[in-house]
């Protein structure tokens, strides 16, 4: 980093790229491709492996050998993406954290821009808009355009892609999420808000979701229950005011609003 500082004169503030990882290895090396292809230099990746049964951790491990901002850990025993992220975000160094799931993806100027964005408008909590890719990362012909601005009302109607999101961790601080299998990222984004306020949309996709056959994001159906939970029992919502919400996120999710 020294180097590269005397060799461009340039001090760009650490950012700490919190990936969990679960037999991803099919995947996992793109995506940290995306990272490594980043205009923007002063970067961490920290991977939590949670006890892959695949090729996950020799995929890494071949990247760390090439790149040593790319740091890897293995949890004991398989807990879920809840206590991977929490441990990632514990080993966080840097003055920004970002999110990224071991199979999405970043466009090169994902960390310049969105960096820029947040210090010209001193924004402290932000996404972007972000394109879908089937498994073959063939563009699905479906953008989610991230919102100008957002409260906590708005982040509970719509929440946002969870490998868009960068938030000030000097600013507002490091959280930790509840051990829950689904829905743990909004979850965080509910709290991260309630201390930000607001969450600020760059309105450029900057990055690309894939969606996986067999992914726990794509089984819709249970997703209605962990919803209610974070609503009723995380959240402590009523139950009028969480009952519009699961009926607003299924209306929404049905005919693909969101």
């Amino acid at each position: 980093m020294n180097e590269y500082i005397k060799k461009t004169g340039i001090k760009e503030d650490l950012v700490s790229i919190v990936i969990p990882a679960y037999n991803c290895g099919d995947f996992i090396g793109i995506t940290l491709n995306s990272i490594i292809k980043q205009t923007y230099y002063n970067w961490e990746a920290i991977v939590i492996d949670d006890c892959s049964r695949d090729n996950t951790a020799e995929i890494v491990g071949s990247f760390i050998t090439i790149e040593d901002r790319i740091r890897y850990y293995k949890l004991d025993t398989n807990s879920g993406a809840a206590v991977a992220r929490n441990m990632g975000i514990d080993l966080a160094k840097g003055k920004f954290i970002a999110f990224l799931d071991s199979d999405d993806v970043w466009v090169p100027e994902k960390l310049s821009k969105q960096i820029e964005f947040m210090k010209q408008n001193s924004y402290n909590f932000t996404c972007t808009s972000y394109d879908k890719i089937d498994e073959l990362g063939k563009y699905l012909n479906r953008t989610i355009q991230a919102k100008a601005k957002s409260n906590y009302d708005g982040i509970l109607k719509r929440n946002p892609g969870n490998s868009t999101v960068i938030y000030n961790a000097d600013i507002l601080g490091k959280f930790k999420i509840p051990d829950i299998k689904k829905r743990n990222d909004y979850v965080m984004w509910l709290q991260v808000i309630k201390k930000a306020e607001y969450i600020y949309g760059l309105e450029e996709a900057l990055g690309s979701h894939r969606i996986r056959s067999g992914a726990l994001s794509e089984n819709k159906n249970s997703l209605v229950g962990y919803h209610w939970k974070v609503y009723r029992e995380i959240e402590n919502l009523s139950f009028i005011k969480s009952l519009y919400l699961i009926s607003y996120w299924v209306i929404a999710t049905v005919f693909k609003l969101r």
